[in-house]
């Protein structure tokens, strides 16, 4: 695999990077007020540059792929046609904060935003008609669908997770974490909500009594939380440096703390058969455990020479692609632990965020050297 192209364009940090649906095109939104539709073979603008009155925070296709919606500092959703680049819905106003977050709900055609504001918004995607969701008393980071998208999950800086009803608006709050809520998320199955918090604990809610329990084990706060696909186990990451995967019924912690690294987990990704873990550090290496044993299996993935920001499993799960700090993005086999090619170079600044299309045959990045490529 090699680069296949640079994707000039943007003229200030890019801040959100996605796939559509089917791996052909890229979406991307940066700090230079402006929505990009990339060609992911020929890495041509196919459109745009769609621009906003102020920084785009947050992009994300609807599952369909005919249209793009976008969250901006100017405190508004847009929604665009995938295709001729119109802006079919919007600027959907109402909150009076930064959207930090949007996407659409698994059927197309709700779209949530969550805000700086204290709420959250469920738009309908055709009409614009919004439902505010309010009870948060703090900025709102993180919110998911359930899988049959008639609840939504958010968690917010007033330590509290809410899970809300998107016809009634009604709310159920989960109280419990001491501190910032850093992510939420509903089981693939839909009975169960994981929250990650600052207060260093992991906490699985019941999704419909609220019933809790509370994981203890991390020594710093857990920045991100998932469910395996079975909804039996869940996987955490944290600043403690360690990646712990829990077990249910009852929830206790089955496997580790995931002890090598010698700097902050930064990134965690789950094989497509949920048999390996893979992490990222910022102690520059990356690191493959078996899901069941938790052993390391293979030697560190070393090579960068700055901090792992972002890893991810190929579809077919046999390689993991790598973005640092050190400017470069590596592809490993996940197998060998061997990196299959020479260092893909070109980005100028920190690469952030680095994902496989869903078929495997090309990669996206994203840098504050302000291109996709």
């Amino acid at each position: 695999m090699a680069l296949l192209k640079l994707l000039y364009g943007h003229t200030d940090p890019v801040n959100s990077v996605s796939f559509s649906p089917d791996g052909a095109r890229i979406v991307s939104g940066s700090d230079d007020k402006t929505v990009r539709v990339w060609d992911a073979v020929t890495g041509q603008c196919v459109l745009g540059p769609l621009e906003e009155p102020q920084p785009v925070i947050s992009v994300s296709f609807s599952p369909d792929g005919v249209r793009i919606v976008s969250g901006s500092f100017d405190n508004t959703v847009r929604v665009w046609d995938a295709v001729s680049g119109q802006c079919v819905l919007g600027p959907l106003e109402g909150h009076t904060g930064f959207v930090m977050s949007v996407l659409f709900s698994p059927d197309g055609k709700r779209i949530v935003s969550g805000s700086e504001d204290e709420t959250v918004r469920v738009w309908n995607a055709v009409s614009g008609q919004c439902v505010v969701l309010e009870g948060h008393t703090g900025r709102v980071w993180s919110v998911s669908f359930s899988p049959d998208g008639k609840r939504i999950v958010s968690g917010s800086d007033d330590n509290t997770v809410r899970v809300w009803d998107t016809v009634s608006g009604r709310c159920a709050v989960l109280e419990g974490h001491t501190d910032w809520v850093l992510s939420v998320s509903f089981s693939p199955d839909g009975a169960h909500i994981v929250s990650g918090s600052r207060d260093n604990t992991v906490r699985v809610w019941d999704a419909v009594s609220g019933q809790c329990a509370v994981l203890t084990g991390h020594t710093g706060p857990v920045r991100s939380v998932s469910f395996f696909p079975d909804s039996a186990r869940i996987m955490s990451g944290s600043s403690d440096n360690t990646v712990r995967v829990w077990d249910a019924v009852p929830w206790q912690c089955v496997l580790g703390p995931l002890e090598g690294h010698t700097g902050y987990v930064e990134s965690v990704s789950l094989s497509p058969d949920g048999k390996r873990i893979v992490s990222g550090s910022e102690d520059n290496s990356v690191r493959v455990w078996d899901a069941v044993s938790g052993q390391c299996v293979l030697d560190p993935l070393e090579g960068h020479t700055g901090r792992v920001t972002s890893v991810s499993f190929s579809p077919d799960g046999a390689r993991i692609v790598s973005g640092s700090w050190d400017k470069t993005v590596r592809v490993w086999d996940a197998v060998s632990g061997q990196c299959v090619l020479d260092p893909l170079e070109g980005h100028t600044r920190d690469v952030t965020s680095v994902s496989f299309s869903p078929d495997g045959k090309r990669i996206v990045s994203g840098s504050w050297d302000k291109t996709v490529r």
